[in-house]
């Protein structure tokens, strides 16, 4: 697709039913992230995460898009204590998850480990820029590469990553100028998440891209629908109804089969 100049669609999933959605509309890749940690497990990091965590919602993701390019992503602390650690959970992501490739964050940093576990036969996407593990040390959760110091440091964290064998790159919070220049040098296929269009595809978060998640809605997100409320108002109604005795209507319930006679005296047996 890199090659041809068509675009890569990618899209975070955590569970059977939207890993479907996502298989039923034809996106390419599924990302099964660490973004689970405050997406749908309530955290308000993805540092809690962990690799039980991750496996589990790759078994779901897996049953609802048998036929899907599916990436699990390493949670923290799962890679970084050794490249021997890092192997092992790899192995995990395959064996028990069912994945087709993982995800790593960190650039020249972790080339020990993107090679080890490409050497293990394992496809590695690697991860640069905003690298929302180690946000701490970036100073919080801030675009990187927007000045040429820092951009500096985001092209040889590509290049490092691909001379360690990742078979893809994702780029997050980057300017655009950035990622063109990296997808141009790069031979591997390059993705952006907020880092512009100008690479071989893209990846959002689900929950931001349908309106799910409302704690807060990055800059780079465009809303395609706004479930949030719809769903809100819906359990409104189902609240209405239960208290006023409308729910539930002759249409939900199931009737008994035959005369309600015989049923009056065994209700007698038991006054």
């Amino acid at each position: 697709m890199k090659a041809s100049g068509e675009k890569i669609t990618w899209i975070t999933a955590y569970d059977a039913p939207f890993a479907a959605f996502a298989e039923q509309a034809g996106i390419e890749m599924i990302l099964v992230g660490d973004s689970l940690g405050m997406v749908d497990m309530g955290y308000d990091s993805t540092i809690p995460v962990t690799m039980d965590d991750c496996i589990s919602h790759c078994q779901s993701v897996r049953r609802g898009a048998p036929d899907t390019f599916i990436v699990g992503d390493m949670p923290f602390g799962s890679y970084q204590i050794s490249c021997e650690n890092a192997v092992a959970n790899a192995v995990r992501f395959l064996k028990e998850g069912g994945v087709d490739a993982i995800k790593l964050e960190g650039g020249k940093s972790v080339t020990g480990q993107i090679r080890a576990i490409r050497d293990a036969g394992i496809l590695v996407c690697g991860h640069i820029g905003l690298t929302p593990q180690s946000s701490g040390v970036l100073g919080g959760h801030k675009a990187q590469g927007r000045t040429v110091e820092s951009a500096r440091a985001v092209i040889e964290d590509a290049l490092a990553v691909e001379k360690a064998g990742a078979s893809f790159l994702l780029v997050e919070a980057v300017p655009p100028e950035v990622t063109a220049f990296i997808a141009q040098k790069l031979a591997i296929p390059v993705l952006s998440i907020g880092a512009g269009r100008e690479c071989d595809g893209q990846l959002t978060i689900f929950a931001d891209t349908i309106g799910l998640f409302q704690a807060f809605t990055p800059k780079f997100i465009k809303k395609y629908c706004d479930l949030a409320p719809v769903i809100v108002d819906a359990y409104k109604q189902y609240v209405k109804d239960i208290k006023e005795g409308l729910f539930p209507g002759e249409e939900h319930v199931y009737h008994v089969i035959g005369d309600i006679g015989p049923f009056r005296e065994l209700f007698k047996e038991y006054e």
